[in-house]
């Protein structure tokens, strides 16, 4: 139960999903207890650790702000890190958004499959849950809760022939990220696209890169990875959002129709109560 880094430099290019713009992204392996660091690599390589503490704001993707220099759409690559158990990683790109590749978190896997998993001497940290603590904004309900392992229950509910209710209960164990949660891609509705492009966002979404949904059916020529597709991609966010506390969760969180601010306001909330949480080491 040591940590881990990636074993060998591995890099892919993509498009940023709401800059539109081509990113060239680089994973390079990094010392022990040194997290996930983002790497401005057009910025004079200026750093932006992946924590909680430099969330900028939360519509449509996370967005982290060190100094004024900033980060988006960081949660697919994040959630791939976590769930590939990767601990320490360097991440070097030259614009302001990590590329979007097909929406989910697989093009990364495979990136990370490509490099190798090397076991560090250190041991395993990870960030424990020691009592409840509650969010809920106009209905988005989440929850965080003490588990021996990191589960995540998650409903969502649209009005949406393809979606409506649906609701998963996730366990993290060996495997179970690539098979049940990586390949889920992001989505969004015709209905949004043209707020979205008033508001300079979207500019790179395509049918390559989202599921994207009509009132009644859906653009996307390709089928569904999964029936329940939707929710696996909820789960996916959180993943990505929660590894910004910096060290695997042991805990179970449960959401109902939140989202990434939702996220955000729950970590916040979950720092700040006193005992509710520890750092412990694997023995």
């Amino acid at each position: 139960m040591n940590q881990t880094t990636i074993s060998n430099e591995v890099s892919v290019v993509g498009v940023g999903l709401h800059t539109g713009v081509e990113v060239n992204l680089k994973l390079k392996p990094a010392p022990e207890n040194t997290g996930y660091v983002f790497v401005r690599t057009d910025l004079d390589n200026f750093e932006i650790p992946a924590s909680a503490e430099y969330i900028s704001h939360c519509s449509y993707a996370t967005t982290l702000m060190r100094r004024g220099v900033v980060l988006s759409t960081c949660e697919h690559l994040l959630s791939a890190l976590r769930g590939s158990g990767i601990d320490n990683c360097f991440i070097e790109l030259d614009n302001i958004e990590i590329p979007i590749m097909d929406g989910s978190s697989e093009d990364f896997i495979e990136l990370i499959k490509r490099a190798g998993i090397s076991e560090q001497d250190s041991p395993r940290r990870h960030f424990r849950v020691l009592k409840k603590v509650s969010l809920d904004q106009d209905g988005r309900r989440m929850s965080i809760e003490p588990s021996d392992k990191y589960e995540i229950e998650c409903v969502i509910d649209f009005d949406h022939p393809f979606i409506n209710t649906q609701s998963l209960h996730f366990v993290f164990d060996n495997g179970a990220f690539g098979r049940e949660i990586a390949s889920a891609r992001t989505f969004g509705f015709t209905s949004e696209i043209e707020m979205l492009r008033k508001a300079n966002l979207a500019r790179g979404g395509s049918l390559d890169n989202a599921i994207v949904l009509t009132p009644n059916g859906m653009l996307n020529e390709t089928p569904l990875r999964f029936d329940d597709e939707f929710v696996r991609h909820k789960i996916l966010d959180i993943i990505g959002d929660f590894a910004l506390l910096g060290m695997p969760v042991l805990g179970k969180i449960t959401a109902e129709k939140s989202g990434h601010a939702v996220h955000a306001a729950l970590m916040s909330k979950l720092l700040k109560t006193e005992g509710a949480w520890e750092i412990v080491s694997s023995s």
